[in-house]
């Protein structure tokens, strides 16, 4: 335990700012999910962003600044006290990623195993899957369009 506090303390103070959003996001997601719907608390936390056109994902340091949050989202996920699953874990990521200006996707997709359908949920950036492995998409059929790569309707 102590060793986590000493990793935390070294952590610069925007990066510590993440990692709390997505301890206390986390369960404020699930529960949202469960009150309102998923398609209301995505139009909700869409008001919080900037729009997709006014993302600045182009830059280089896009890239690392998306791994660090992820980074962070699954620290909180894995460690903190709510232990979240896929959809609310993708949901608080691409949240935390649109709120730094990074144009993440939301993904989900689905499969067929054994006798019953699996979802599953993940974040994209450029492309690439950032909380799950490489070959996510492969694993999974995804809905054509990323979720939440355009405005979002709560209707």
């Amino acid at each position: 335990m102590a060793a986590r506090w000493i990793k935390i303390q070294r952590l610069s103070w925007s990066k510590r700012w993440a990692l709390v959003q997505a301890l206390v996001l986390l369960p404020v997601t699930a529960l949202a999910m469960r009150l309102v719907g998923f398609k209301r608390w995505l139009a909700i936390l869409s008001q919080f962003v900037p729009k997709l056109q006014d993302a600045t994902s182009d830059k280089d340091s896009d890239v690392q600044q998306a791994r660090d949050i992820t980074r962070l989202v699954n620290v909180a996920a894995r460690r903190g006290p709510y232990q979240a699953s896929c959809l609310p874990h993708s949901l608080a990521l691409w949240w935390l990623l649109r709120r730094q200006g990074i144009a993440g996707d939301l993904r989900i997709g689905v499969r067929k195993q054994a006798n019953h359908l699996e979802a599953h949920a993940w974040v994209e950036f450029r492309g690439i899957p950032l909380n799950d492995r490489s070959d996510v998409s492969q694993r999974f059929t995804t809905f054509e369009r990323a979720i939440g790569s355009e405005g979002v309707n709560p209707e």
